[in-house]
């Protein structure tokens, strides 16, 4: 019998997703903001154009290529004095076209959180 005790657990909040036609040349959100500090963030991007990603709905902060995705792996990066890195509650995931506009497909962000149980 093994004596090992697991602190934490792996959750998903809900997939958010926006769909092409509501993709256009101004920041829009995707879903809601986070609503658990995010360990693992993912952006699949199963349009037909390449889109620029915000968090802040200003500022352009990434690129996600047709058909592609990019992943945030926050828990992987620690230190002793910083501890665990996370994304904050109430950040957001912003989208917008580079050049022209979709004309398929949706955009999605995928979730992950730790809890206690």
């Amino acid at each position: 019998m093994s004596n090992i005790v697991s602190s934490g657990r792996i959750r998903f909040e809900d997939l958010r997703s926006l769909g092409f036609a509501g993709i256009g040349a101004i920041y829009a959100g995707i879903g809601l903001p986070f609503a658990n500090p995010v360990r693992i963030l993912k952006v699949t991007n199963l349009t037909d154009v390449d889109l620029l990603i915000s968090f802040n709905g200003i500022s352009d902060h990434d690129v996600v290529a047709t058909k592609g995705f990019f992943l945030y792996d926050y828990a992987t990066n620690q230190s002793s004095s910083a501890g665990i890195l996370e994304q904050a509650v109430g950040d957001r995931v912003y989208v917008k076209q580079i050049t022209g506009a979709p004309t398929l497909g949706s955009v999605y962000v995928t979730v992950v959180y730790a809890s206690q149980v």
